[in-house]
């Protein structure tokens, strides 16, 4: 009998994950990169029996198969995808393909911003709880991967809207949306709405014995739900009660409320600072109390968690200036929250590729804030445009070396430089992580 064919296009994290998960279920897979594959991949590929080209996508070699797992990077409308829907093959994410591969307790969280945090929060709370479980999706391993070598009982996933766009069946027990603010609007036709039903399609398959947590304090997501059937039991969490289920807070108290019983814990033992980052830990410690852990343990882990790299990370102090990395805030409303918590005179490093970005809602906050803005990109303008004169100096620059020495002139004792881009990195890193990293080692080399 012939194995039923399975291609995966993209060999990066999620794209590896699924064509190892595809063999190991049975599949006749092929691996189709546009790009080069490095040689420690394409080992791992003969050493697995994976079939694979690079360079191209060739619809020829792609005939007959039932599943094309892309990855999330890809546009859902480019001729190759059209070209496989018309030979009957279905397109789906790797979370969907890992999802049906796997019984345990799923976990999807999403969101515009802080979806990385929440993950990593909820990840701290199960594993300190004693429960085995998994951290995957968005956040940098493969789902695929985890589930083809791992036996986890629970996994969290972060999970982006590129993800969500080609689920089919997927359907966490406990799903999340932390906020819904533009991004990726060049993905959506630069349609806002676009974008927010993405995000929505995390509930699509829930049912009445799952759960759907979502921000009471985003207005945007509070108007849509109105809009949308939700079968899922629904609980909030912000920063005021809000009449459903969930955790909210007061006097410096995190309250969840639940069928049963009413916990609560004291905010201020948290290491970290900003009304952003309370509202992740409601998400977080509302799933923690969903599946009974323990008050005291939910606690403990939030009181000791350490905080997602490249989302406002304290690099080094040097002369009485700090010099923070925010390289994960691709967006205008994580670089809003991040210029927003700096509470000293701010030199401010921004730029990248721009993804349909207003910059409007940043202005009042910059003029405020900004002594300094050094953009850091190959075209900086739009930035300029908006930007140019709301601070005394405007700088552009194309390396990030550059950019660090410029503000290390430029500032004075108890400034604070701050990278946080409000855009994608491609322009001139691999990636967000590349650009933090970058940025670090310029400040340590200073």
């Amino acid at each position: 009998m012939m194995k039923e064919k399975l291609v995966v296009l993209g060999a990066g994290e999620s794209g590896i994950g699924a064509a190892i998960l595809g063999k190991q279920k049975g599949y006749d897979v092929f691996l189709s990169d546009l790009n080069s594959i490095s040689p420690s991949l394409q080992n791992l590929l003969r050493d697995k029996g994976i079939a694979w080209e690079s360079g191209q996508h060739s619809l020829e070699s792609m005939t007959g198969a039932t599943i094309a797992i892309k990855s999330p990077g890809i546009p859902g409308d480019i001729p190759l995808l059209n070209g496989l829907r018309e030979n009957g093959t279905r397109i789906l994410s790797e979370i969907e393909f890992a999802a049906q591969s796997t019984s345990a307790t799923l976990i999807g969280i999403t969101g515009t911003n802080g979806k990385t945090t929440t993950t990593m929060m909820t990840y701290e709370i199960l594993k300190n709880a004693g429960l085995h479980v998994g951290m995957a999706g968005n956040v940098g391993v493969s789902f695929a991967k985890l589930v083809a070598e791992e036996n986890f009982d629970y996994y969290v996933l972060e999970i982006s809207s590129f993800q969500l766009d080609d689920i089919d069946q997927f359907a966490p027990h406990i799903s999340v949306i932390t906020n819904i603010t533009p991004d990726h609007l060049d993905r959506y036709n630069y349609s806002f709405e676009a974008y927010i039903q993405a995000k929505l399609k995390i509930t699509k398959n829930q049912t009445s014995s799952n759960f759907f947590l979502f921000n009471a304090d985003d207005e945007v997501l509070v108007k849509a739900l109105k809009k949308h059937t939700i079968k899922a039991q629904q609980l909030s969490f912000g920063t005021t009660e809000c009449d459903k289920l969930g955790s909210y807070l007061e006097d410096d108290k995190l309250i969840i409320k639940n069928q049963n019983q009413t916990t609560m814990i004291n905010s201020l033992e948290f290491p970290f600072s900003g009304r952003h980052n309370l509202l992740n830990a409601m998400a977080a410690a509302t799933i923690g109390d969903l599946l009974s852990i323990k008050k005291d343990s939910i606690r403990e882990s939030l009181t000791h968690f350490k905080g997602a790299p490249h989302r406002m990370e304290n690099v080094l102090t040097i002369q009485k200036v700090k010099y923070v990395n925010d390289s994960k805030a691709t967006n205008i409303n994580a670089t809003y929250f991040a210029v927003e918590s700096v509470d000293t005179p701010l030199i401010w490093i921004v730029g990248g590729v721009d993804k349909g970005n207003d910059y409007e809602v940043l202005l009042p906050l910059i003029r405020r804030k900004a002594k300094a803005i050094i953009c850091l990109g190959v075209d900086n303008s739009k930035l300029r445009a908006a930007f140019e004169g709301t601070s005394d100096v405007f700088i552009e620059t194309e390396s990030m070396t550059e950019a660090v020495k410029i503000a290390h002139k430029l500032a004075e004792p108890k400034d604070t430089v701050l990278l946080s881009p409000a855009c994608a990195s491609f322009d001139l890193f691999k990636n967000y992580e590349d650009r933090g990293d970058q940025f670090k080692n310029a400040v340590r080399n200073l």
